[in-house]
C-alpha cells in the first residue's frame, strides 16, 4: 500500500484509512482484530474511530489490539463531541467535555497520545474560541499530535482556521467529510478550503452505505434484503433507498459497472479508487464488517484509474450547480 503525507503536515499515512465504526457493533472483537491484522499486513497504518462508536467499545477493541503492536508504527484517529453518557456536560465542544473526552479516549485506547483528534461536528452552543484554545492546550500537553474537523460547512472550517491563525493556536490539518461518487457537494467549498489551507481530506462513506458496493444496479425496485440501505430506509438514515433511487444514481451506477468491468476491479474497488484519486483527498475511510469485505476494499490500494475512466465516473455524477457556484463556473473572470 502506498503512503501519503496528511495535507501539509509531516505525518505519513496509508492511502486507505480503516474505519472502525463497526467494531463492537456489527463486528465482534475477534473479527475486529482480524480486520485490523489484515489491514496492517497490507501496509495500512491509519485507523479512524470515535468515542461514540458502540458507546466507546470501538476504542476499547482497538486499545486491546494495540497492546500487541508497536504504537509508533500506527496513526490512530478518534473523534469527540457527542459523548457516551447521560450527563448534560458529556457532549459538545466545551472545555470541560473536550478535556474529559480526550482522557476517556486515551484510557479506552490504552495509549498516551492520539495522533489525530477530530471534532465530530460543529457545536453551535460553545464559543469557537473556547473549543480551539482548548484543543491547542491538548496539543501542547502532548496528549494530541494533530487536529481535524468532521461534518463542518465551508464557512465553519474557514472561520476555525482563521481564528487559530489569529491567536497562534494549533489549527485543523485534516477534514473528514461525506464524499463519494453520489455525494459531491463537498467539492463546492470544503475541498477548496482544504486545498487552499493545506488540509488532508479523509472522506467517510466512500460506498455510501452500500449504494456503490455492486449490490445495487439499474432496474432494482427495492434495496437488497439485509443491506444497510434497507436498514437506512427503515430508520430514515441518510443513505436510505428513497433518498437516492433516481436517474442520477442509476447513471452513476451504470458508469461504475462499466469501468469496473473494463479495469477488472469490483464496483466497490472502483468507487474507492475514484475517490482516492480526487484532488486534495489523502485517504478514503473504508469500513468493513467482515474479513472478506476488508480484503475486497484493499484491492483498491495502489490502483490509479485511467484518466478517461475517472472522467467518465465524474461526469456521470455531475449535476447542475446551484447559485453562486453556477456563476463562478461560467464566468472566466472568477476562475
Amino acid at each position: 500500500m502506498r503512503h501519503r503525507f496528511l495535507g501539509s503536515t509531516g505525518l505519513v499515512v496509508s492511502e486507505l484509512c480503516l474505519g472502525a465504526m463497526t467494531f463492537g457493533r456489527e463486528s465482534a472483537e475477534p473479527e475486529s482484530h482480524a480486520i485490523l491484522d489484515r489491514f496492517t499486513e497490507a501496509g495500512g497504518n491509519f485507523i479512524d474511530t470515535a468515542d461514540i462508536y458502540a458507546a466507546g467499545a470501538s476504542e476499547e477493541i482497538i486499545g486491546r489490539w494495540l497492546k500487541q503492536r508497536r504504537r509508533d508504527d500506527l496513526v490512530i484517529a478518534t473523534k469527540v463531541r457527542y459523548g457516551t453518557g447521560d450527563s448534560p456536560n458529556d457532549r459538545g465542544l466545551g472545555r470541560n467535555h473536550l478535556i474529559a473526552g480526550v482522557e476517556a479516549s486515551l484510557r479506552r485506547l490504552g495509549t498516551d497520545h492520539i495522533d489525530l483528534y477530530q471534532v465530530h461536528a460543529w457545536d453551535p452552543a460553545t464559543p469557537l474560541e473556547e473549543t480551539l484554545s482548548t484543543l491547542d492546550t491538548l496539543v501542547k500537553s502532548g496528549k494530541v499530535r494533530y487536529l481535524g474537523a468532521s461534518n463542518f460547512t465551508g464557512w465553519q472550517l474557514q472561520k476555525a482556521i482563521d481564528l487559530s491563525r489569529r491567536y497562534n493556536w494549533e489549527r485543523f490539518t485534516a477534514l473528514q467529510p461525506l464524499y463519494n461518487l453520489l455525494d459531491r457537494s463537498t467539492e463546492w467549498e470544503l475541498l477548496e478550503v482544504a486545498r487552499n489551507e493545506g488540509l488532508g481530506v479523509i472522506p467517510w462513506s466512500p460506498l455510501r452505505g452500500g449504494w456503490l458496493s455492486g449490490r445495487i444496479r439499474r432496474g432494482d425496485t427495492a434495496p437488497p434484503a439485509g443491506s444497510r440501505v434497507e436498514t437506512a430506509e427503515r430508520f430514515g438514515w441518510g443513505e436510505s433507498w428513497s433518498a437516492y433511487q433516481d436517474e442520477r444514481t442509476w447513471r452513476v451506477l451504470d458508469a461504475l459497472f462499466e469501468v469496473a468491468e473494463r479495469t477488472g476491479l469490483t464496483p466497490a474497488q472502483t468507487a474507492v479508487a475514484w475517490l482516492a484519486g480526487r484532488p486534495a483527498v489523502t485517504a478514503p475511510i473504508v469500513g468493513a464488517r467482515t474479513l472478506d469485505q476488508v480484503n475486497e476494499l484493499l484491492g483498491a490500494a495502489g490502483f490509479d484509474l485511467d484518466p478517461a475512466d475517472a472522467a467518465l465516473l465524474t461526469e456521470a455524477g455531475d449535476q447542475p450547480l446551484p447559485y453562486p457556484y453556477s456563476v463562478i463556473a461560467t464566468d472566466p473572470a472568477q476562475r
